[in-house]
């Protein structure tokens, strides 16, 4: 392809409302242009990578013995309110009505579609295992879309659904995901890591993500891994062991009420009385579905919602405002506490409940309660791990390994459903026995566009992109340095008309532009080697190939050109 002919718009500044290098790079090197919030248009390079990368996907997934299809992108109201999700799922859905008053729902997922199909095609165990992928635009209505294609309204995904008789065939299923998901990132030239996950709306038994681990702020996913085993979870899942115990005190003190006049953070009020954070128990109240609840963690850590949700069991949770909470506890925020909170639920981190003599709030304006005790002033309903993992904390898994933290991006992620969804859709077969049972599902997913972008965000330097050979849009770059001249053009388009006989994907730069525009140009759009066809190289007889990702340069003759090319890629 000549690069005359080709709708490469790049940009020398960077985009005012990109946030992080992927984003910034895309948009300069002319791979993405915004259309609206979260949404993008792909130019010709972004639709070379994202196809490179969905055949890799759709190799995989074939050998791994998945079947493609394509479902709509429209779904009927009716099947997201069979599911429950209709609900759960919430703001997030993007939702619309048609001509009809009808409720509908633009797909960012396709569990009900796709349990609705199989529900009136596949009635015998005979017919099982299935699995079903499809590579198609979904939609989700971000509340605040950002980083470009990272965390968007619409972006292409590839979406499989298992369909199996047991949990042991579930589980041969899982594993061939699993496998086939490290073969298509590795194959992308990723290195991801395995994390467990939290299943959130999509329910079922387990989930993991798969992520790529960067150094940036790119990065917007926290990962725990243990030091010692192979244990890895995302902040939202992640547990963790303390790695001290708070109870330095064997007797319970008395109860006592002390003014605290204007002081209402931890580490105002712990400063105040002159106590350890880790000697105070916060008091958060939440709203959970239709009722009030007060969750309690130890003032040296933070809550982990995710985690409370799924202790509560409830669809929605959000923190409660200021005006409930003055109503529920009778003082202004900053001063909740246990004792005396009337028909409020009460959830504890179990760290709370090793502490003695310690301070709450004493749901009064400027007081606080000191030497509080649990089982003596107040009672709690239920006991749970609601608090943030810490980094340096004990592995849950092992029991003896420190946990460590890394940052990821998250390109794929699988789900043990199990029945959740052919149950509510009524989506039954028959076994061996002739009864009739519901599917045994599993559900996989793998961000075409966000593997993309990660990508980026993982190989890049100060000059621009460095794409892995396997998903970039061009092979080769071969650069004339001055178009002018008749001998450097000759010699470029020899190279160039051999490239593409020999089947390898190659760009000429024949614009008629400063060599330094070229290079530029050329180091920021990131194809893995560039030829250079200059006046000096020429005199000996040489061209000089440069390889994008280690700054190494080699002269060959233009005849060795692109057999030396076929040996670098192999290995880039």
């Amino acid at each position: 392809m000549k690069w005359s002919e080709t709708y490469i718009p790049t940009l020398r500044d960077d985009p005012a409302e990109a946030e992080i290098i992927s984003h910034k790079l895309l948009v300069r090197a002319g791979y993405i242009r915004k259309l609206a919030a979260g949404v993008y248009n792909y130019l010709p390079l972004m639709q070379k990578v994202l196809l490179k990368i969905t055949q890799i996907v759709r190799e995989e997934m074939n050998s791994a013995g998945a079947q493609e299809i394509l479902m709509p992108v429209l779904h009927p109201a009716e099947l997201w309110l069979q599911s429950g999700r209709w609900h759960t799922v919430g703001k997030e859905l993007m939702r619309s009505k048609d001509r009809h008053d009808r409720d509908l729902v633009l797909g960012g997922t396709h569990e009900e579609v796709v349990t609705y199909l199989i529900k009136g095609e596949v009635k015998s165990y005979r017919q099982l295992p299935l699995n079903l992928y499809q590579i198609q635009n979904k939609f989700r209505d971000e509340i605040r879309p950002r980083f470009g294609l990272m965390r968007g309204r619409e972006f292409i995904m590839k979406d499989a659904y298992s369909f199996d008789k047991d949990e042991e065939g579930l589980k041969i299923s899982y594993r061939k995901m699993l496998d086939a998901y490290f073969k298509i990132f590795n194959r992308c030239g990723l290195d991801t890591r395995m994390v467990e996950s939290d299943t959130g709306a999509m329910g079922g038994k387990a989930a993991h993500e798969f992520m790529v681990m960067v150094d940036t702020e790119g990065g917007e996913n926290i990962i725990f891994h243990c030091d010692s085993c192979d244990y890895a979870a995302n902040i939202e899942k992640a547990g963790s062991l303390e790695t001290e115990t708070p109870m330095e005190e064997s007797k319970e003190k008395p109860l006592e009420k002390v003014a605290t006049p204007r002081v209402k953070t931890v580490e105002e009020v712990t400063a105040f009385l002159k106590v350890p954070p880790r000697k105070l128990a916060k008091t958060l109240l939440y709203k959970a579905d239709d009722k009030i609840v007060a969750a309690m963690i130890r003032g040296d850590r933070q809550i982990n919602e995710i985690k409370l949700k799924n202790a509560l069991g409830c669809i929605s949770l959000e923190m409660a405002d200021a005006a409930t909470v003055e109503k529920i506890t009778g003082a202004p925020v900053g001063f909740a506490g246990p004792v005396n909170l009337k028909k409020v639920t009460i959830v504890a981190d179990e760290e709370v409940t090793r502490l003695r003599n310690f301070v709450t709030g004493a749901n009064q304006n400027d007081f606080h309660f000191v030497n509080v005790n649990l089982g003596r002033d107040f009672n709690i309903e239920q006991t749970a791990q609601i608090r943030c993992a810490q980094e340096g904390e004990g592995c849950p898994r092992c029991l003896k390994g420190k946990l460590l933290t890394s940052r990821g991006i998250e390109v794929g992620n699988t789900f043990m459903l199990g029945t959740k969804y052919s149950q509510a859709l009524g989506a039954n077969f028959l076994d061996a026995d002739g009864q009739e049972k519901p599917f045994i599902m599993g559900s996989y997913g793998i961000g075409i566009t966000r593997t993309a972008q990660a990508a980026v965000e993982k190989f890049h330097d100060e000059a621009g992109i460095i794409w892995p050979a396997s998903i970039a849009p061009f092979s080769v770059e071969i650069l004339p340095l001055n178009v002018a001249d008749e001998k450097q053009n000759q010699v470029a388009f020899e190279i160039y008309e051999k490239m593409k006989a020999d089947g390898i994907e190659v760009l000429i730069d024949n614009r008629d532009e400063r060599a330094g525009v070229k290079f530029n140009d050329a180091d920021l759009i990131g194809i893995p080697l560039r030829i250079n066809v200059g006046a000096k190289s020429l005199k000996e007889g040489k061209v000089e190939i440069c390889v994008r990702k280690t700054g190494e340069v080699i002269s060959v003759t233009p005849a060795q050109a692109a057999e030396k090319c076929k040996q670098f890629l192999v290995n880039l």
